[in-house]
């Protein structure tokens, strides 16, 4: 999947209750500030095309997770990742981010003490992240649009077993959503310095001659207790569900997820394989 090769690559960190809490995370934060303590703790890369290191890597992948060389437990992040535009000013800062689609995301992540910054977890190579496939235009980004019919859901299937991975939750429990969450993100990426698990992720931008589009995962749902508990094996099937509400309700999503057969009206579905590098 090479769609987004030119796209730049940003995820939110803490913009979903106790996420971070069960991700084991928190304390990575514990020396960043915030104007709001209930709202993300930041933004951070995962991609920048054209720049050097491991940010550089395209991670994408529609159908696979590579797990790393070194042993470390990975864990599936289930979110929504929205398909923007970016328009700058004169001088590089951002001045509009406008999402056009939206759709399953997983922003897989290593878990590992000592990571001097959040994008250290973030791309370890190629398939160390993903997308559907299947996108849903974005009518209107704020209150009474199509996403407030949305929710997201995750399974992993191991040995034939389906587990219920993330919380079946609505896209409106996001703590920052539409204008309040397109506000905070174009400050935060005009203003974020480099400090603590943070980058300065507007440097990177202008570094990377100023990308038109970006896509951008705004951040992952809490865990059931299997999913806090259990990490990525070869051979397991993450997948990731973001249906509309009005159609569907969690028992038929079950049944197309036990089925791994997926309705194409009002569902975007993504389903990795785990592989081993």
């Amino acid at each position: 999947m090479d769609s987004y090769k030119n796209f730049v690559g940003l995820g939110v960190a803490g913009n979903f209750a106790l996420h971070l809490e069960q991700a084991g995370e928190s304390a990575d934060f514990k020396d960043v500030v915030t104007e709001d303590p209930n709202g993300p703790k930041g933004i951070f890369p995962f991609y920048v095309p054209g720049r050097n290191g491991q940010l550089g890597i395209y991670p994408i992948s529609d159908n696979t997770i590579i797990l790393p060389h070194e042993v470390c437990n990975v864990q599936p992040e289930p979110e929504v990742a929205l398909i923007c535009d970016l328009e700058y000013d004169s001088e590089g800062k951002v001045v509009a981010i406008t999402p056009k689609f939206f759709g399953a995301y997983n922003d897989c992540s290593l878990r590992k003490e000592g990571a001097a910054k959040i994008s250290h977890k973030k791309n370890w190579g190629e398939a160390s992240k993903g997308v559907s496939s299947t996108l849903i235009p974005i009518d209107t980004f704020e209150k009474g649009g199509i996403m407030e019919r949305y929710r997201i859901a995750s399974f992993l299937r191991r040995e034939g077993s389906l587990f219920r991975y993330g919380e079946d939750v609505e896209l409106i429990g996001y703590s920052y959503f539409y204008g309040k969450l397109i506000e905070w993100m174009t400050n935060q990426i005009n203003t974020q310095t480099d400090f603590g698990p943070l980058e300065a992720v507007g440097d990177y931008l202008r570094d990377a001659g100023l990308p038109k589009q970006a896509i951008i995962s705004i951040g992952a749902t809490r865990y059931t207790h299997f999913g806090e508990t259990n990490f990525l094996q070869e051979g397991d099937e993450v997948i990731v569900v973001v249906y509309d509400n009005d159609r569907y309700c969690m028992n038929p999503i079950l049944s197309m997820a036990n089925r791994n057969a997926f309705e194409s009206e009002g569902i975007s579905a993504l389903v990795q394989k785990v592989q081993r590098a």
